[in-house]
């Protein structure tokens, strides 16, 4: 399974738990706000989750710019350690 797939399969996980979105709705080009509901304190506790599973850091200028999951991800692969696919 390729990196991309691993990290969108685990914030889609993280999405459903945080957000109690169902699982089928979180798709790549799905708006957090717009599709998820998520307001600023949703949208908060998504990205320390998001933090603390894959040891990144998310500052409020990169959180700002992130509207859906395909920000979150691409996010992530470019800041994540590749030990976390070890």
């Amino acid at each position: 399974m390729d990196k991309k797939q691993v990290v969108f399969d685990k914030i889609k996980e993280i999405i459903v738990t945080e957000l109690g979105v169902k699982a089928e709705k979180v798709v790549l080009n799905a708006a957090l706000a717009d599709d998820f509901g998520a307001d600023s304190l949703d949208a908060l506790e998504l990205f320390n989750q998001i933090e603390s599973e894959f040891l990144v850091t998310i500052s409020d200028e990169a959180a700002m710019k992130m509207k859906d999951v395909s920000d979150l991800v691409d996010f992530v692969l470019e800041h994540v350690s590749d030990k976390y696919f070890n």
